[in-house]
């Protein structure tokens, strides 16, 4: 045992022992507050990650947020955690075009991280689940199976795709590449990797892609909250059990903690890790917005 507590604990750093982590903020602006929640769950190492950032870039308040779910170890999502949001601010069309900013951004990640690697023999990979905040655009990213989800007008919508092997579109990408799909437990990437989009990954990479799928929301008063999360939420609750369960919270990070015990209740069997953004945008004009 004490040769398996070692490896574990020089994986984890960033986690004491199994201890859930929580917290949350403001952006100076006051047009939207933020929480997570973040737990190894059932696992013995934790391999998800998030990050929550407000920046100034060229005089605007931005919002970054992510969900960073590693597998093969945690290395790959600490990468993208550390690298991702600095790569981003830094590109030089960030507010004239930031759609190209976002995947610029992703694919330099990866490409910087698979050299960071040469050393290491091990195979590591990373999921990401990103939302940026800039002026009245809310841009979703994604690669992988962490989700985002949004509550507009009380009702959830997915504003990700989960990038799985078996999707008609992905199957066909990695097959037109020389690659193959195969079951084993469940659809995996040459019989070995069950998302078909991540960072990392080096001996599948010319299958599994860190090319983002962006999706874009206007912020206006209908759109209420956003759920970003690893799948070991997503594995045990709905898209719209999730909306549900945030609604009553104004607080974002009770909300976070809620989904994440609402997970652990579930049985979940992965690292459980949920972000919650509500945005303020027509808080100022209720009569109830100084109660809390």
């Amino acid at each position: 045992m004490g040769y398996l507590n070692s490896v574990l604990s020089s994986s984890s750093q960033v986690h004491a022992e199994d201890a859930p982590v929580c917290g949350g903020g403001l952006s100076q602006n006051g047009k939207f507050s933020y929480g997570y929640a973040s737990s190894p769950g059932k696992r013995s190492s934790m391999e998800d990650f998030y990050e929550t950032r407000i920046d100034g870039v060229e005089g605007e308040i931005v919002g970054l947020f992510g969900v960073f779910d590693g597998h093969g170890g945690a290395r790959a999502a600490e990468y993208v955690k550390q690298n991702l949001f600095s790569n981003l601010i830094r590109h030089p069309n960030f507010i004239s075009d930031t759609k190209s900013a976002i995947a610029d951004a992703y694919n330099h990640t990866d490409s910087e991280l698979l050299k960071s690697e040469n050393s290491q023999n091990r195979d590591a990979g990373s999921t990401a689940s990103t939302a940026i905040l800039v002026g009245d655009r809310l841009l979703v990213a994604n690669v992988g199976d962490s989700r985002a989800v949004i509550c507009r007008g009380g009702n959830a919508i997915a504003v990700s795709r989960d990038h799985k092997p078996d999707q008609t579109d992905e199957r066909q990408r990695i097959e037109d590449a020389g690659g193959f799909v195969m079951w084993a437990g469940t659809w995996r990437v040459g019989g070995v990797l069950a998302v078909s989009r991540a960072f990392g990954d080096r001996l599948l990479k010319q299958y599994v892609v860190a090319d983002p799928e962006i999706q874009e929301e206007k912020i206006d008063s209908s759109l209420e909250f956003l759920i970003l999360a690893s799948d070991g939420l997503w594995d045990v609750v709905s898209n719209e059990e999730a909306v549900e369960l945030v609604k009553p919270f104004q607080d974002p990070e009770q909300a976070a903690k809620r989904l994440m015990q609402e997970a652990n209740q579930r049985g979940s069997a992965d690292n459980i890790t949920v972000v919650v953004v509500r945005f303020l945008v027509n808080q100022g004009s209720s009569s109830h917005s100084n109660s809390g």
